[in-house]
């Protein structure tokens, strides 16, 4: 089945984090790969502590993409490609359960992936486990796809107030 936490709102991570740690807590084997993030969110340690979670963040992604020059974008589609064939063989080897897909929308949608690699990858997966993907935007197809939609709406949120994202709250 295929979860997907999207919008403009907070909580889309911690909404898949969430589940990713009720799953293990099932003993069921999960797959965390985070997209645009480079594992030094403050869930990452935490998460790495826990059996049957296995973390997968994109190393190359060290600022937002609007800041990067085209050899780090392609530099990161590279990565981001290659944490979409390791998810492919996760999935192949059956290992997991359960595959989060962390901000993997907005990684889409800015085609930082092989977005044909994506889409084989994505029917097969959401065959043969729990898929959770995150990020601002679902496209019509995923929307379609999806047996779980949330949507995040910001209503209020402290940035709006020139407040900076804060360690442990937001990132």
């Amino acid at each position: 089945m295929l979860h997907i936490y999207y919008g403009n709102g907070k909580g889309k991570t911690t909404a898949a984090i969430g589940l990713a740690v009720r799953a293990s807590g099932a003993c069921l084997k999960t797959a965390v790969f985070q997209f645009l993030k480079n594992g030094s969110s403050s869930e990452i340690s935490v998460l790495r502590n826990i059996e049957n979670i296995d973390v997968i963040c994109c190393e190359k992604c060290s600022k937002f993409t609007f800041l990067m020059n085209d050899k780090e974008l392609s530099a990161v589609t590279e990565e981001h490609n290659e944490m979409l064939r390791r998810a492919k063989k996760t999935l192949i080897d059956g290992d997991v359960q359960l595959i989060v897909l962390d901000e993997f929308l907005d990684a889409y949608n800015k085609k930082l992936v092989d977005t044909e690699l994506a889409d084989k990858i994505i029917d097969n997966m959401i065959s043969k486990c729990e898929v959770v993907m995150t990020g601002r935007a679902p496209s019509d197809k995923l929307i379609e796809a999806a047996d779980y939609l949330t949507e995040m709406k910001a209503v209020k949120h402290p940035y709006n107030k020139g407040i900076s994202a804060r360690n442990g709250i937001e990132y």
